[in-house]
């Protein structure tokens, strides 16, 4: 994909947040089911580790290298004429101009970075060096003059036995992956509870990402709420899986 494109989707992407709440994306994980997202309307995509991971049956948890990754990217964003973002865990042991570039070549328009370095037997980094990796993120897409959407992603509440135990930490970790240059933030966990996600909500400037599950969750409450973005992590491909198994189960021997 050439470079112009490349930067007319990440623009694309980044006007697209500004029209809508919440924006809604898809997480897809190959071209059958980008395209059948795109055909049903959406204006922008998302590709998730997971379900990328079980198409190919690897693992999820940096499962697979950077470079298979951006291989596997690259016809799942050619096949559709939307923005579509990458989701590259922790960012597989590479440099942020690396991914850049990768993602850039890759034709995407956004990326989604966690603080769990599962390359690294699971460590989270501390709040100053996941900000320092978004911000070489931010840096490195700017000199690529591609304004990549960069989704700043934390688990604490995800890893802490009561989440709201975490909040004043999550809360300072998440303003600094702003001030960092996140365009957007992610508290991995909380999709369930509104005081969280209000709390969370209040307390940053840049739209806030929930997960949710496309069946069990409702659009209007996450609108309510003040939800800026929307994914469903492995959720749409689980919710499939269980559709795809009860029409399977009358055939089975």
């Amino acid at each position: 994909m050439d470079l112009h494109t490349v930067v007319e989707r990440a623009q694309r992407l980044k006007q697209l947040h500004a029209q809508y709440q919440p924006l809604v994306l898809p997480t897809v994980w190959d071209v059958w089911s980008a395209r059948t997202a795109a055909a049903a309307g959406f204006p922008a995509l998302t590709i998730g580790s997971h379900p990328l991971a079980d198409s190919r049956g690897a693992d999820d948890h940096e499962g697979q290298t950077f470079e298979e990754v951006i291989a596997a990217v690259k016809p799942i964003v050619a096949a559709v004429d939307v923005p579509v973002s990458v989701d590259l865990e922790a960012g597989y042991g590479q440099e942020p101009a690396d991914i850049v570039a990768g993602l850039v070549e890759a034709g995407a328009a956004g990326l989604n970075i966690e603080d769990t370095v599962h390359s690294e037997g699971g460590r989270v980094r501390s709040t100053r060096e996941h900000a320092a990796f978004v911000g070489g993120l931010r840096t490195a897409a700017d000199d690529a003059g591609v304004p990549l959407w960069v989704n700043g992603r934390t688990d604490l509440f995800l890893h802490a036995k009561d989440a709201a135990g975490v909040l004043n930490e999550a809360i300072e970790r998440l303003r600094a992956l702003e001030q960092a240059g996140a365009d957007s933030v992610y508290p991995v966990g909380i999709q369930d509870d509104d005081e969280l996600l209000a709390a969370v909500i209040g307390a940053v400037g840049v739209p806030v990402n929930s997960t949710a599950h496309p069946v069990k969750h409702d659009l209007e409450r996450f609108r309510r709420l003040g939800v800026g973005r929307v994914t469903y992590g492995p959720l749409l491909q689980f919710a499939l899986a269980d559709a795809m198994t009860d029409m399977l189960k009358p055939w089975a021997p």
